[in-house]
């Protein structure tokens, strides 16, 4: 898919944070429209952030998965990274559910919202940069929409870590990526890093539970938020 036309650089900022018939990026588009056909139960259109509306802590992920995200409509739902993310803010009082299943479920957030880099899944869950620039507008519109009680993004992965640098106008080669880091982005506010929640990452040890766990709970303390284990 190396030849496929990107998305075109001109087009106009988006007047929204969230599009769910954006078709900007014709590799993702026909992609899934492709899965709508063979999943017809699937959400299979752009996924929109969740949690919390006016948020101190942001996580920044990478894109929806096949059958997480795209399945059911919200950010780390339905799949194994969600396992993960959503068992730890829970631990933290983040989060009212250790789990989430599906986009009705009775699951909540508190101070924190997702939201991913790219809001399409992409083919094999690599979007290309291309994709990941058109996109990076949404988060921008997004990221300034939540500027003012915002404190804290923790980036899911180098994408996620890349992407809310260039959504904030910032240079990344001042802020290099590297699990636990952390950058202090302008007087109020922190980007704190962590290898992503992916299968891979848990299942290989790269990224453990309590390695993990660590992270975010800098996050709260950066935040202004008192961790406090769930119900």
């Amino acid at each position: 898919m190396a030849h496929t036309r990107g998305p075109t650089a001109a087009r106009a900022r988006p007047a929204t944070i969230y599009d769910p018939h954006c078709t900007r990026c014709p590799r993702l588009a026909a992609y899934l429209a492709a899965c709508r056909a063979r999943y017809p139960d699937h959400w299979c259109r752009p996924v929109g952030s969740f949690g919390d509306d006016a948020p101190r802590i942001v996580l920044v992920g990478l894109a929806p998965g096949l059958h997480g995200a795209n399945r059911t409509g919200r950010p780390f739902t339905g799949d194994h990274a969600g396992i993960l993310l959503y068992g730890t803010l829970h631990r933290l009082g983040l989060a009212t559910r250790r789990e989430s299943l599906a986009a009705d479920d009775a699951l909540r957030l508190r101070g924190v919202r997702i939201v991913n880099a790219v809001k399409c899944a992409p083919p094999g869950n690599k979007p290309l940069p291309a994709e990941v620039r058109c996109c990076n507008e949404y988060l921008r519109a997004e990221l300034e929409q939540l500027h003012p009680g915002l404190r804290v993004l923790v980036a899911l992965g180098r994408i996620g870590h890349e992407a809310a640098l260039s959504a904030l106008g910032l240079k990344r080669a001042a802020f290099p990526f590297a699990h636990g880091a952390e950058h202090r982005l302008d007087p109020a506010r922190y980007l704190l890093d962590s290898y992503h929640c992916s299968r891979y990452n848990t299942q290989t040890r790269r990224l453990t539970e309590p390695m993990f766990q660590a992270v975010l709970a800098r996050a709260c303390e950066l935040a202004g938020l008192r961790p406090s284990r769930g119900a």
